[in-house]
């Protein structure tokens, strides 16, 4: 069935998201808060597309049909106002997604799904301010949205049962693998891969191996497709570091941030979007 789509924030998720339920035939509003990120995000999945085009994944045709049926705009009324289903995927801040939920509750449909990206925030605590809360889940979406198969579906105390099967089911529709969680801190995949990345950072910090060696330890050792270090600059130092705090502040000591990697955060060394993490990029 086909849905018109909001999706809020055209950063790293955003517009991977967007070019996803574009691309499986959804007409997308993409936002964003000024000219210049919406402008990148539509770059980035413009190349996205081109990239595909380049490897016989998709057609000429298929591009053009997927950015036609995208609309980017700095309106987020205008965004949600037709929306079937509203993916949240700013910052992750608390404030600021408590504060985009109440406008977005003001401006879409009443019975438009309501779902957040974040990674490892409250479901519940971004739905609370709203008078609806059980419109609003977690679909937890992967890097990069338009290639990874799983998608975190998180039901919230407040999220009503037949959201929970809506989600589902428009992940499937999307040609995803859906997995429902509990509203828990850092979910299943969060709580998982930082448990993961942390430690790596921290052999890294204790001079155990070169980052290379660490991440050959897992995708060969352990048949994973990029190792935790890769993975980290990809997700970001800085997203990592801040998981990292809300972990350690819900969960206790065995999240506590590595000192390498709040030194790394502090220098400026934010992985692959800075040019440099535990790796170099050009």
């Amino acid at each position: 069935m086909t849905a018109n789509v909001a999706v809020l924030g055209a950063g790293t998720m955003g517009h991977g998201i967007a070019l996803l339920t574009a691309r499986e035939g959804h007409p997308t509003h993409l936002f964003d808060v000024a000219d210049a990120p919406l402008e990148a995000g539509v770059g980035n999945i413009e190349d996205a597309l081109q990239e595909g085009v380049d490897r016989g994944k998709t057609t000429a045709s298929e591009k053009k049909q997927a950015l036609d049926r995208l609309t980017p705009t700095t309106d987020l009324a205008a965004a949600v106002a037709d929306a079937d289903v509203v993916i949240e995927a700013v910052p992750e801040d608390l404030d600021l997604k408590c504060d985009t939920f109440q406008r977005v509750e003001e401006n879409a449909p009443a019975d438009a799904l309501l779902a957040t990206n974040t990674s490892s925030l409250s479901v519940d605590a971004i739905a609370e301010p709203l008078a609806e809360p059980a419109r609003v889940l977690g679909m937890h979406f992967f890097n990069p949205p338009y290639i990874m198969d799983l998608v975190e579906v998180v039901h919230a105390p407040a999220t009503g049962d037949e959201r929970v099967d809506e989600a589902v089911t428009f992940a499937e529709d999307l040609g995803k693998d859906p997995i429902v969680v509990r509203d828990v801190p850092g979910f299943a995949s969060s709580r998982l891969g930082v448990a993961l990345g942390l430690e790596a950072i921290r052999m890294v910090q204790d001079d155990v191996a070169e980052p290379e060696a660490i991440d050959a330890a897992m995708t060969q050792g352990y048949n994973h497709p990029m190792g935790p270090l890769e993975l980290t600059d990809m997700i970001g130092l800085d997203t990592r570091l801040e998981i990292a705090r809300y972990l350690h502040e819900e969960l206790g000591d065995r999240f506590e941030p590595p000192e390498l990697l709040e030194a790394m955060v502090e220098d400026g060394k934010l992985g692959k979007k800075s040019g440099e993490g535990f790796y170099e990029y050009a």
